[in-house]
């Protein structure tokens, strides 16, 4: 069932999309050269239970997974790319470092996800983590009332061609609100004009994942962390958005993104 928020439930989104980003700005600062992964997540531990918000991940115990996640972010290394579970590994110098956080803050919840570069960057990594942002700008673009989910399908799968890379179409975006995944599905590639349309008070959360020469994934022996299949690196990046009278608005942007139009839409 899809449920269409109000505008103060919106807002109340939006105070939870601002401290995802807020949290996902400081791993960003935090990631380097010989940082472990397990300290990130135990850092992040502390800024959610100061704020006072819960972990979406903790007990998310999918089919999928040997669940449940026990962990409060989702941190994939270079072909990880979903469900990274934190564990005993330290950043090497030109790592490709994927954290997602889903936190809900007095009922309400919002999801995003950031691919950084760790140390020095190889062309071929920025091009991936950028193709990941320029397709999640246009999905943001184009989630105008009126428009069809089928359009925001479109628009991420245009860009993925457009630099060369396939497409996975098993994991996608998703509803959110009340909790971490509500309906509907929002798949990585389709066709415009196709499927739902958009109306205001729809929240979604839009995540186009891209592995550089391959659309197939393997999971590691943890039963969570999803990788791609033929060892490629991969990006992935993430925003809560909600659909309102006047346009799209973004609920995780960071402060450190250069946004675009969609950016400053107010409810």
């Amino acid at each position: 069932m899809i449920e269409l928020k109000t505008r103060a439930e919106i807002e109340r989104m939006h105070v939870t999309g601002r401290f995802v980003a807020e949290v996902l700005s400081e791993v960003s600062r935090l990631a380097d050269v010989g940082v472990n992964l397990l300290d990130l997540e135990h850092h992040v531990r502390g800024m959610i239970e100061r704020r006072g918000a819960q972990s979406c991940y903790w007990d998310y115990a999918p089919s999928f997974g040997k669940g449940p996640f026990r962990n409060v972010i989702c941190l994939a290394v270079n072909d990880a790319v979903l469900h990274g579970l934190p564990h005993d590994y330290t950043l090497r110098d030109g790592d490709v470092l994927t954290a997602d956080l889903a936190v809900s803050i007095d009922g309400w919840v919002a999801d995003s996800a950031h691919t950084v570069v760790v140390g020095t960057a190889a062309e071929e990594d920025l091009r991936i983590v950028r193709a990941t942002e320029e397709a999640l700008e246009a999905a943001i673009q184009v989630a105008q009332p009126g428009s069809r989910l089928g359009d925001i399908s479109a628009a991420i799968w245009a860009v993925a061609r457009d630099h060369g890379y396939p497409v996975n179409n098993e994991f996608g975006g998703h509803g959110l609100g009340r909790t971490m995944h509500e309906d509907p599905h929002v798949s990585n590639r389709g066709r415009a004009g196709r499927g739902l349309t958009l109306r205001p008070g729809l929240t979604l959360a839009l995540e186009p994942w891209f592995a550089r020469t391959t659309d197939r994934i393997v999971y590691d022996a943890d039963g969570w962390t999803i990788r791609s299949a033929d060892g490629s690196r991969t990006a992935h990046s993430e925003h809560t958005v909600a659909i309102t009278e006047d346009g799209p608005l973004v609920l995780t942007r960071r402060e450190s993104e250069h946004p675009g139009p969609a950016a400053f839409r107010r409810c």
